[in-house]
């Protein structure tokens, strides 16, 4: 560690800690960009379906932020809500402890959607940040906007 504390970014399936220096490289993301965001495919032997988002980066944004603490739901990632959901990843990053709080530069983009593949039932998967045609509490529409974390996304590879 370097001494600064723990930064937290909300997982997909759980929060997980990471260092302060984030996931975020200085080659991306860039304008124009295919990045993908994915959830799912955890587990074992018998693994998650990996649902996904997958678009091109349209804006980015620099911010400051207060890295506050991580907001509890009180109940595990399985029985949140799409309002947790999204309290969770409205305080993103966040750390654990009050004395840990501090600012942080973030990353911010647009994201424009073009293809995704999210679940429409609890059979098909946990409610996530991907569920039923939505991003969080946004619905995705070919060419919308999705505002979100850039250190949430990937490049894109040769398959979603």
């Amino acid at each position: 560690m370097n001494g600064r504390g723990l930064l937290l970014v909300i997982g997909i399936a759980a929060v997980s800690p990471v260092s302060a220096e984030r996931a975020v490289s200085s080659d991306f993301p860039q304008i124009g960009a295919c990045a993908i965001f994915r959830e799912g495919g955890t587990g074992f032997v018998v693994t998650t379906p990996t649902y996904w988002l997958k678009g091109w980066i349209s804006e980015i944004r620099h911010e400051r932020r207060l890295a506050g603490v991580c907001p509890r739901a009180g109940k595990a990632p399985s029985a949140y809500t799409r309002d947790d959901w999204a309290r969770a990843a409205a305080a993103a990053p966040c750390v654990e402890k009050a004395a840990e709080a501090r600012e942080v530069d973030v990353v911010r983009v647009t994201l424009v959607a073009e293809a995704w593949e999210t679940p429409w039932s609890h059979q098909h998967g946990a409610s996530g940040w991907l569920f039923r045609g939505h991003f969080l509490n946004t619905a995705l529409k070919k060419g919308g906007g999705v505002d979100m974390d850039a250190s949430w996304l990937a490049r894109c590879g040769a398959q979603p």
